[in-house]
């Protein structure tokens, strides 16, 4: 049985209609946002933040191409709320190598891996296989091309440039 409060009736009216401020953590960065609660993660990088490397394809959660850590996990920012990453630590491709001497002011290894092999053809899914290929291999899921495969099947390559992607990932698994 739910029984509402007066508590949760003042955070109810402070959180909408309307819009909210949004206090989000991206890429180790803390920002305050005036944004609508129904605002996406994806639109709030892109179009509040000016951080264009999470592409908008399909809107759907099939693509990949707006793949972002939450937390260290792979999310797709098309279908979660700007709002429900309050508190959570939000990396983007633009975050994964940063001059603060974590990677020696160096790209990423993956990112180094997708060039050295050729990973990208039109580039536009190339920023959400890079998260999802790093995701990939942190959590262990890169063992063979197979494995590979599997767990990277929800970035689409429009360009079908699958091959290099596996190679670049078999190579940075070693490195990172």
């Amino acid at each position: 049985m739910s029984v509402d409060t007066p508590a949760a009736d003042t955070q109810a009216a402070e959180r909408g209609p309307g819009p909210v401020t949004v206090r989000l953590t991206v890429n180790g960065v803390e920002r305050s946002l005036l944004i609508e609660p129904r605002v996406s993660l994806l639109q709030a990088l892109r179009e509040e933040l000016d951080l264009t490397g999470a592409k908008r394809g399909c809107d759907q959660g099939t693509c990949g191409a707006c793949t972002v850590f939450a937390d260290g996990r792979r999310v797709l920012a098309c279908l979660t709320l700007a709002i429900a990453c309050e508190g959570r630590e939000i990396t983007t491709v633009e975050g994964l190598a940063q001059p603060d001497g974590q990677h020696n002011g160096r790209l990423h290894p993956m990112q180094e891996e997708f060039i050295a092999h050729d990973a990208f053809q039109c580039g536009y899914c190339t920023p959400g296989q890079i998260m999802s290929a790093v995701g990939c291999v942190e959590e262990g899921h890169a063992a063979d091309d197979a494995e590979i495969k599997e767990w990277m099947s929800g970035n689409i390559c429009r360009c079908a440039a699958y091959p290099n992607i596996r190679a670049a990932v078999r190579a940075a698994r070693e490195r990172v």
